[in-house]
């Protein structure tokens, strides 16, 4: 489900690659053990795709493991992790189940499956799951934001982008409960106010931001 748009929204031939710095916060000074310890989780419905695109073509390589459930059928998700790994500065996936979660990696769900996060040993992993939809989706936003409340606790931020419904909300809201810090993009930027506004309503978020400021929020956390 590629878009064929670059980072700056123009077209992106076979030619243009991996996109290069600009001018943007830098996670340079953040210490090793903050991009090992922390975790980065993102969910997204309609409108997403575009929207993580954004928010990961705005980070720069040396940041912390990035899980990402979005609402997509199965035949498209490892086109768009293919799309995501060519544009941005990071090594992104679609999750086949099992892998350890490394710094400056992104690990999509696949469309058949619930994407989970389990600790051991000090590490993250991915897990897949083929249970029940919840929410009627699967993968499920609320699913991966709970597991991620529970590996990760206050080790992780939440990110809430556009989507219809619910999904999301409940898992956002168990993240912040066990510390996690959350952050939902605002109605203004949304193509559907759906998921950002349930978690808002809830009280799972800390902060709203407009989708074009998210990255910096989410280097600045990582920095403060």
């Amino acid at each position: 489900m590629g878009t064929g748009l670059s980072c700056n929204g123009t077209d992106a031939g076979a030619e243009h690659g991996r996109r290069e710095p600009s001018q943007r916060p830098s996670s340079a000074a953040l210490p090793a053990g903050i991009l090992q310890d922390r975790l980065i989780a993102i969910g997204a419905s309609t409108g997403g795709t575009e929207a993580i695109r954004e928010v990961l073509c705005e980070l720069p390589a040396e940041v912390p493991g990035i899980v990402i459930a979005q609402h997509m059928p199965e035949a498209f998700t490892a086109s768009f992790a293919q799309r995501l790994d060519s544009l941005t500065r990071l090594t992104v996936i679609e999750s086949k189940g099992g892998e350890r979660i490394l710094p400056g990696h992104a690990y999509l769900a696949p469309g058949h499956s619930h994407l989970l996060v389990r600790r051991s040993g000090g590490a993250y992993f991915t897990e897949l799951s083929q249970a029940a939809p919840v929410n009627r989706h699967r993968p499920s936003v609320d699913v991966l934001f709970a597991s991620v409340a529970t590996a990760a606790r206050g080790h992780a931020i939440g990110v809430i982008l556009t989507g219809m419904g619910k999904d999301g909300a409940k898992g956002l809201l168990e993240m912040r409960q066990t510390g996690a810090w959350n952050i939902g993009q605002d109605q203004a930027s949304c193509v559907v106010y759906g998921m950002p506004r349930e978690a808002a309503q809830i009280g799972a978020l800390q902060e709203v931001a407009p989708l074009s400021a998210i990255a910096g929020r989410i280097l600045a956390r990582l920095k403060g």
